[in-house]
């Protein structure tokens, strides 16, 4: 049994993939509405957020774990209109942003209380959207794990993508003393800079391992944030600094190439990896319990805001994943549902 509010619809539009394949698998159709678990909460959603591993799930390359959703979509950002008999935090009409394994390109979906969050003041459904698994894996990964202090320098690949943006704006707030991206077009790099990068490289143009030796005075840099792979693991272990810190977030451009060691093990450097999607919700909690406590304060003065490049309507999933596919987007894609309409 839970607790609801009244007239819950017994369908809802989601979108499924309908094979393997580019955006056009991405396909409207009508779902039952989920109804949570004990320890679940059920959210009308109002927005979800677009990021590379639906991708991956698009394509065929990133199965949902088990027991998780097979409708894509790691984010949402909503209303309370269920929760479940043991969850006590939240209650019917609370607004909350949630992670979820899965079933956020729909109208509903239910998230494991310990993912959920309500929303910081000041923060809207669109933004909120563009938050929790690009935060969530930021933190992770560039904070925990590749343990960024203030003072320390970092690059970070990909500076235009929603990881980009969100690790240039939280190494920014931590103190970074040189916060250095790489972008793949000129309007990128300006923008890149504006959002608080002291150095932004041209990809397409320039060496980033040449211009990270110019721009630090030949010592790297202290942590490398990387979502390509490919041949930038061994340009990573050039870029990095003695005792540096390399976390590998996704693998864009594939497998690494022509891969030499000896530079790992004379600069003593540490290469580490993760993914968020597999991980338990407990350790889901702890990471979302940092960032209540050191990123909420920041959000709600207006330190940090989560950047939005578009908006598509939930039916438009497709045009969506368009545009992430196509490189040109600064910041987060964001899908929108009728109750973010007013339906």
């Amino acid at each position: 049994m839970f607790d609801a509010l009244p007239s819950l619809p017994v369908h809802m539009t989601a979108i499924e993939i309908s094979q393997p394949g580019g955006p056009d698998v991405l396909v409207p159709t009508q779902r039952p509405v989920p109804s949570p678990k004990a320890d679940e909460v059920l959210i009308r959603i109002h927005a979800a957020g677009v990021n590379g591993p639906d991708v991956f799930q698009r394509k065929g390359q990133y199965a949902p774990p088990p027991g998780a959703s097979d409708i894509p979509g790691l984010e949402i950002a909503g209303e309370v209109v269920a929760v479940g008999a043991a969850v006590h935090r939240f209650k019917p009409g609370d607004l909350v942003c949630a992670l979820v394994t899965g079933g956020g390109y729909a109208e509903y979906a239910v998230a494991n209380h310990n993912v959920t969050m309500k929303l910081p003041a000041g923060l809207g459904m669109i933004e909120a959207a563009a938050m929790p698994e690009t935060l969530m894996t930021v933190w992770l990964n560039m904070i925990q794990r590749g343990k960024l202090r203030t003072g320390e320098s970092v690059l970070i690949h990909g500076g235009a993508s929603g990881i980009g943006t969100t690790a240039t704006m939280i190494a920014k707030a931590m103190g970074a003393s040189k916060i250095i991206t790489t972008v793949g077009s000129e309007a990128h790099r300006e923008a890149s800079l504006r959002l608080g990068a002291d150095h932004s490289i041209d990809y397409l143009e320039e060496d980033f391992v040449a211009i990270v030796d110019e721009f630090t005075g030949g010592k790297g840099v202290d942590v490398i944030l990387d979502i390509i792979a490919g041949d930038y693991v061994a340009r990573n272990f050039q870029a990095a600094a003695v005792n540096g810190r390399i976390v590998q977030v996704s693998v864009l451009k594939g497998p690494a190439k022509e891969l030499d060691l000896f530079p790992l093990m004379a600069k003593r450097l540490t290469l580490v990896g993760s993914t968020l999607r597999s991980r338990t919700y407990e350790e889901k909690a702890a990471i979302i319990a940092e960032l209540e406590a050191q990123v909420w304060p920041l959000i709600e003065a207006g330190q940090f805001k989560p950047q939005v490049c578009r908006a598509f309507t939930l039916e438009n999933a497709r045009g969506a994943h368009e545009l992430i596919d196509s490189g040109v987007h600064f910041g987060k894609i964001v899908l929108t549902t009728s109750a973010h309409l007013g339906a």
